[in-house]
């Protein structure tokens, strides 16, 4: 029989059909749910216990999520945010992940998507505080460990060479780590959604589409080839004419589909001869 509590998690929404379909996905899962219709519901929670993880609508009347997310950061550390946004932008997405959120999702969630957010969050909050348990127990051995040296040179005058090193931590932040966002101009990228935006527009792309704005974005200034783009993005070598002739159709599309989300079509321009790039305009 699992005696372990379950999993407490806080839903902030104003919308009464995303709240219950929350809960009751959520219940489903095994979670034991509290739900907020608001921020200022929400802080009365936070104040009387703390959560494990919280799903937080970013604009609500009132306080809104960043409001509620910042409550959250101060009060209780510990609790993996997820932020919710009904709107296609990017910005205030991002800005929350700069405030500490662990993701964000546009509504309506796709279950499978929710799920494995959840997942990795209440992963990663747990090992944190592994983390901060092996750090705890190591400051206390080295503190036992100067205690001795500090006797043994008291007592005969030299310093005994050094017993214990640091550790590596599993999970630590590395200088390594792949980067998420891309923004150029109005367009910004997330590569781990798989989304671009364009002046806080959704683009409706394919993941060919996408995958050819994005390496675009990432090589600005410099003019990319269509072959190049072939390659890197589809993974296959072609003729000069093929591959020529197929980025052409991409790029028309992805023009009419950034002009269709009120976006200038001509930020993706093509150089006679040589191939595309993204404007600095």
């Amino acid at each position: 029989m699992n005696t372990e509590p379950a999993t407490k998690i806080l839903v902030v929404d104003d919308d009464a059909s995303i709240r219950f379909f929350l809960k009751e996905m959520l219940e489903h899962e095994g979670y034991q749910v509290t739900l907020a219709d608001s921020g200022e519901t929400a802080l009365k929670y936070i104040e009387r216990e703390e959560f494990d993880l919280a799903l937080v609508d970013l604009k609500m009347k009132g306080l809104s999520g960043t409001d509620v997310l910042r409550v959250l950061r101060a009060q209780s550390p510990d609790t993996v945010v997820i932020m919710l946004t009904g709107q296609g932008s990017l910005e205030s997405a991002v800005e929350a992940l700069r405030q500490g959120a662990h993701d964000y999702l546009f509504k309506p969630c796709k279950t499978i998507e929710l799920r494995e957010s959840i997942r990795v969050g209440l992963l990663n909050r747990q090992q944190k505080k592994r983390q901060r348990e092996l750090l705890r127990q190591l400051e206390y051995h080295l503190s036992s460990t100067l205690e001795g040296v500090r006797a043994t040179i008291g007592a005969s005058g030299t310093v005994p060479p050094p017993a214990i090193t640091r550790p590596a931590v599993s999970g630590e932040p590395t200088d390594s780590e792949p980067q998420r966002f891309l923004q150029h101009g109005p367009l910004i990228v997330d590569l781990a959604r798989h989304v671009i935006t364009t002046n806080g527009k959704l683009l409706e792309l394919s993941p060919t589409e996408f995958n050819i704005l994005a390496y675009l974005i990432n090589e600005t200034p410099r003019v990319v080839p269509p072959q190049e783009l072939i390659r890197e993005v589809q993974g296959y070598a072609s003729e000069t004419w093929e591959a020529r002739d197929i980025i052409r159709y991409h790029v028309y599309r992805i023009r009419q589909k950034i002009k269709e989300a009120g976006g200038n079509p001509d930020i993706v321009q093509t150089v006679r001869g040589v191939g595309y790039t993204v404007s600095n305009e």
